[in-house]
């Protein structure tokens, strides 16, 4: 009884292992060929010379996408990818997004953008995000400000949609202030606190004793002296 129980355990122990391997060797296969097929699609819009997606594959691919080269989803396309560099991706940045996105075609990759946004939108991420936002747009080797024109651009692209008031007169203040020619990270972060932590328009809650970049006592002395007027 004993002996028959255990060839039958046996067999049954052989018969999982052969299905276990069977479906490893399938789900390694497939993964092989979606690996293949993000390849694939990477080099249609790579540099032959560079073997990097420069700023003209990113706007075939955004054709194909049917976005704007400077819609805020190709930014938040460059974050999946953990992209380093402005304007180009590596094979390996590539990899990263794709796979995480479970995208191998065009197809796929439009489809998953309306997922990306929301998860880039969550609270959780977004403050990655637009810390990344900035870090991206230092283009130059040991840059650490962005000058005031690109800053109100990004701001626009990056905040824009959820805090325009905020954006639209921090924008108008910055353009008509002489004090600052760039903007560094302290200062953009602070901002962004500022939009999620100060009432607006009356900063009732505003105080300058706490630690907000100078910029921003600036811009709340500027905003009462326009609503005082």
């Amino acid at each position: 009884m004993r002996k028959g129980s255990s060839k039958k355990s046996g067999q049954s122990n052989s018969i999982t292992s052969t299905a276990t391997d069977l479906f490893r060797s399938a789900s390694s296969k497939a993964s092989l060929k979606e690996m293949e097929r993000i390849d694939n699609l990477f080099y249609s819009y790579a540099d032959r010379s560079s073997s990097l997606i420069d700023p003209e594959g990113i706007e075939a691919l955004c054709s194909d996408m049917e976005i704007d080269h400077t819609d805020v989803r190709i930014l938040m396309l460059a974050w999946k990818m953990k992209a380093e560099k402005q304007g180009y991706f590596t094979l390996e940045e590539w990899h990263q997004g794709l796979k995480a996105l479970g995208a191998d075609t065009i197809s796929k990759l439009k489809k998953a953008l309306p997922e990306l946004e929301k998860e880039v939108r969550r609270p959780s991420s977004f403050m990655d995000f637009y810390k990344y936002a900035f870090r991206y747009c230092l283009t130059e080797e040991k840059q650490k400000s962005i000058d005031i024109e690109s800053i109100c651009q990004l701001l626009n692209l990056v905040l824009g949609s959820q805090f325009r008031a905020q954006v639209d007169y921090f924008i108008e203040y910055l353009k008509i202030q002489s004090d600052y020619k760039v903007i560094n990270m302290d200062q953009w972060m602070g901002f962004y606190r500022f939009c999620n932590e100060i009432s607006f328009p009356d900063h009732k809650n505003y105080d300058p004793e706490l630690a907000w970049p100078l910029i921003l006592d600036n811009f709340v002395e500027w905003m009462r002296a326009k609503q005082a007027a």
